[in-house]
């Protein structure tokens, strides 16, 4: 979607001629007559900030319908309730840490089997799936070590035994991915990172390919009251306003500083999608038209976490901090922040190592966010004091 349908999918307001949404701060409506309505009767249920917020991520990702959840791990579970105990779930191998704990100590306990893959090769998909998987659940690129998948044909090998197909397209967002034209069946978004782009809401976003899912999942949504407060709606459809801009000078930001970091001596691998030594590069290429994402991680070649503490705490520009996709560059330590509720043996089996640095780059000029990671490499010693919890 170009950037004249995504600002003028937004629509202004009927009633006043606003060209802002407005925010209906309410939470119920009044009713010519018991069931008798203007479209909405509780807040829970719908409200006209919450609706335009929806359409709108449903049109950006060429679904049936979206629904906003209060954070991506609402979103993600919502999807999850469509399971029954004895169902099992197809799961890429470097998986979000939320993700991970939510499958594993929530889900599993209800009789959700969970078989983590790496989905990078299909085939591994193709290997164990059986009649009973019902999802087959992707993340690509992948937090934090941007593994990229083929959807398309994970989709085919999906439909093989009735399975749905999720992806979570939060890194590629829709300005680079379209993962329902490519087969998915359900996208999954944490509207927290580049949708709302600054890093001031928490959300999460579910886009359905057909209506028999939208029905699904609006009852789900209703059903389990975990929605999207029509403030946070308002600022997620502002951000999406400024979405293929800000993405844009993201991606251009990430392909300058990944192009550094390869260079750099105290850098032992990094991982990046536009590189061409990337595993599935031709695949990002094709599938992410050509547009790679803002994030860049990468190990040292002093592959402690001592090193890493020493890194991550000794820049300017990029903040330490939980989340990515914002307007300022962020940066994390996935085995103590977003990855540590996953045990460090499974971490490192999906490319975590103790070293890994997540970078998440901002709109700011690629000069200073070079200068700044190249002045951390020098750090002696870590310079903030550290207490990190696990998110």
């Amino acid at each position: 979607m170009s950037a004249t349908k995504i600002i003028h999918s937004i629509p202004s307001d009927p009633l006043t001629g606003a060209i802002s949404v407005p925010v209906y701060q309410t939470s119920t409506f009044i009713q010519d007559a018991p069931g008798v309505n203007k479209g909405y009767d509780y807040a829970r249920s719908n409200n006209p900030t919450r609706h335009v917020l929806e359409d709108v991520v449903a049109k950006l990702e060429g679904g049936n319908s979206a629904f906003a959840f209060a954070t991506g791990l609402a979103a993600i579970d919502a999807v999850l309730k469509l399971l029954s105990a004895g169902d099992e779930i197809i799961a890429v191998d470097d998986i979000y840490g939320g993700a991970y704990r939510l499958f594993t100590h929530v889900y599993e306990k209800l009789g959700v089997t969970v078989h983590y893959v790496d989905t990078t090769d299909a085939a591994n998909v193709a290997n164990v799936i059986s009649s009973k998987t019902k999802l087959v659940w992707i993340e690509s690129p992948t937090n934090p070590t941007l593994k990229v998948s083929d959807i398309q044909t994970i989709s085919i090998i999906a439909k093989s035994v009735g399975a749905l197909l999720v992806v979570d397209n939060t890194f590629a967002s829709p300005i680079a991915q379209q993962p329902i034209a490519l087969g998915a069946d359900l996208i999954i978004h944490s509207g927290t990172k580049y949708i709302g782009g600054h890093s001031d809401l928490v959300a999460g976003l579910v886009v359905t390919k057909t209506e028999a899912l939208s029905e699904r999942l609006k009852f789900i949504q209703n059903a389990s009251g975990g929605i999207l407060g029509p403030w946070d709606c308002f600022l997620t459809i502002r951000g999406i306003e400024t979405l293929e801009l800000r993405y844009q000078k993201q991606c251009e930001n990430a392909f300058a500083v990944a192009a550094f970091l390869v260079n750099h001596h105290a850098v032992d691998e990094v991982f990046f999608p536009g590189l061409v030594t990337h595993k599935n590069h031709d695949i990002a290429k094709r599938q992410q038209n050509g547009l790679f994402g803002g994030i860049v991680s990468f190990t040292l070649k002093e592959d402690t976490q001592e090193a890493a503490n020493r890194f991550v705490t000794n820049t300017s520009y990029f903040k330490l901090a939980e989340s990515l996709g914002g307007v300022k560059s962020l940066l994390c330590h996935p085995p103590q922040m977003t990855h540590a509720s996953i045990p460090r043996e499974k971490r490192l089996q999906s490319g975590i190592k103790d070293s890994l640095i997540r970078l998440s780059c901002g709109i700011e000029d690629a000069q200073d966010l070079i200068n700044d990671l190249n002045q951390a490499f020098t750090a002696k010693h870590t310079s903030k004091t550290q207490n990190y919890v696990k998110s």
